[in-house]
């Protein structure tokens, strides 16, 4: 199994398939006849704010028209841009919205800009190189009229109203170092990314750029060390896979990915693998370690602790809370990272502690094993808050591994999911609503309503409330990115590689409401 398909997108036609999104250098568009016309709205982050809650201020969309919502235009990618890359589908990406405009990057590195209002291309930037293709997920940033993206190799800004290149930085990773693949974060005058799966003995890294003009500012390796006898070094380890918290305290708090080691090595030579599985607090301006919280240690299990950390306040504290493939959400105290609460969500077939008996030298395992959550599966997209709830979207799909010295195992089950609501301050489940489908399309708020869709090519909703699902809209492919919720417009990506023997025909979708 390839290292690089063990992120965000780790899932290929054999697994899930997950498929993906939308546009493509001379894509086509089609308007729904009738349709509303949109109301202006933004969602200017990858998770809609700088605390990354995914609740869309501003929306018009809530439980009382909801079932309104009428497709607005279509745009369809066609040619290069429009191919799989590696079996995962063409993007799985969030859509930026600013002034208007939709932003949005695929698979294949490649930028463009449709109207929010009509879906008619602005301007594309083209890469479209299939040999620097990533894994993704990819995205942009927009700030102050820029736009902030990457290659796998290189990073680069644009003019958000012409698409023109203002600036390239093609000397930021060294051999070992992994591949770019995260949505930016842009603020305070720095750029924010990291690198994927790093092969040398630093990992992946996070690293801080000069936004201005994409000089490097500091750099920060997220494996400490590499312990004699660990296999994980060799086939890639750390980095982050999701969009990190830039916080008002003056830190940027990534999630990290693991370490991908066997069981075997997690067993003979156990090691914490620090940063791997944690969500890391660096200060903002140099890149110095804060504080970190580590989900898993020594782990063997694919279990990233990749989500986007959000930024709450609970009871008059400060609080970050993280989450990954594991299946837990952490909440953390925001100045010391010291762990407040943690909360197991979907199913679990008791095996939680392998790691850390392994990391104590009491684990007897033998293959083959079951693995529940699974690699691809947990939370494996972007949580939501709102208020005094936290909204977690989970897969449950089980893997068993044949051998102790497999990495990845096999799909071994029936594939399921399911959305809940936990407390803020004490982590206790308020409601859980079990999907027909995997639902990896983030969790996204909506006023009295919290949105995500099925990779299987659904959007759906759900009564914040009380959990009860309120709208179902089928769409035209499959799909695995997050939507984007500006003003009265749902943005949904999808398309992506073949499902069942049919080719997926890559989209972008817009529905509206009146």
């Amino acid at each position: 199994m390839n290292p690089k398909l063990t992120g965000r997108v780790r899932l290929g036609a054999a697994y899930l398939v997950v498929g993906s999104l939308l546009v493509a250098t001379g894509g086509t568009l089609t308007t729904a006849v009738g349709a509303a016309q949109t109301a202006q709205g933004s969602w200017p982050y990858a998770n809609g704010d700088l605390a990354n809650t995914r609740d869309a201020t501003g929306s018009a969309i809530s439980l009382q028209n909801v079932s309104q919502l009428k497709k607005l235009w279509t745009f369809t990618l066609k040619g290069n841009a429009a191919s799989s890359v590696g079996g995962v589908g063409t993007l799985a990406a969030g859509p930026i919205v600013v002034n208007g405009i939709v932003y949005m990057q695929d698979l294949h590195s490649n930028v463009y800009a449709l109207s929010l209002a009509t879906g008619r291309l602005m301007w594309e930037y083209v890469v479209n190189k299939p040999e620097r293709s990533g894994p993704g997920p990819n995205g942009v940033a927009v700030v102050d009229g820029i736009v902030y993206g990457a290659s796998p190799t290189e990073v680069f800004a644009l003019n958000a109203t012409t698409g023109k290149k203002l600036w390239v930085n093609k000397k930021l990773l060294k051999k070992g170092q992994g591949t770019f693949g995260i949505q930016p974060q842009v603020a305070d005058g720095r750029v924010y990314l990291a690198s994927q799966y790093g092969s040398g003995p630093g990992g992946g890294v996070l690293l801080a750029l000069n936004a201005s003009s994409g000089a490097l500012v500091w750099k920060f390796n997220t494996i400490v060390h590499a312990d004699k006898g660990v296999d994980a070094v060799g086939l890639g380890s750390g980095g982050a896979w999701e969009t990190p918290l830039v916080s008002t305290d003056g830190s940027v708090t990534f999630g990290i990915g693991n370490p991908y080691q066997t069981a075997a090595s997690a067993i003979a030579h156990p090691s914490k693998q620090l940063y791997t599985d944690s969500d890391v607090n660096l200060d903002a301006a140099t890149g110095k370690l804060r504080w970190y919280c580590q989900g898993v240690p020594n782990d063997f299990k694919d279990y990233d602790m990749q989500a986007s950390p959000i930024s709450a306040n609970a009871n008059g504290v400060p609080v970050v809370l993280g989450g990954g493939k594991m299946g837990y959400v952490y909440e953390m105290n925001a100045e010391t990272g010291k762990l407040l609460w943690k909360t197991a969500v979907g199913k679990h077939n008791g095996h939680d502690n392998d790691s850390f008996k392994a990391l104590n030298h009491k684990l007897k395992l033998t293959a083959p094993y079951r693995i529940l959550p699974g690699s691809l599966g947990g939370i494996l997209t972007n949580m939501a808050l709102a208020g005094t709830t936290v909204y977690v979207a989970t897969i449950d799909l089980p893997i068993i591994a044949t051998s102790l010295t497999q990495v990845l195992g096999t799909k071994a089950g029936k594939q399921s999911g399911e959305v809940e609501a936990l407390n803020l301050t004490t982590g206790k489940v308020e409601w859980d609503t079990k999907v027909k489908g995997i639902p990896d399309g983030a969790a996204t708020v909506s006023n009295n309503l919290v949105f995500t869709s099925l990779f299987q090519g659904t959007l759906i909703a759900f009564n914040r409330s009380t959990g009860a699902i309120v709208f179902k809209q089928k769409l035209p492919d499959t799909t695995n990115s997050p939507i984007a919720i500006a003003g009265a417009t749902v943005i949904v990506p999808a398309g992506g590689p073949k499902v069942d023997g049919k080719r997926g025909v890559s989209k972008i979708v817009a529905y509206a409401v009146p």
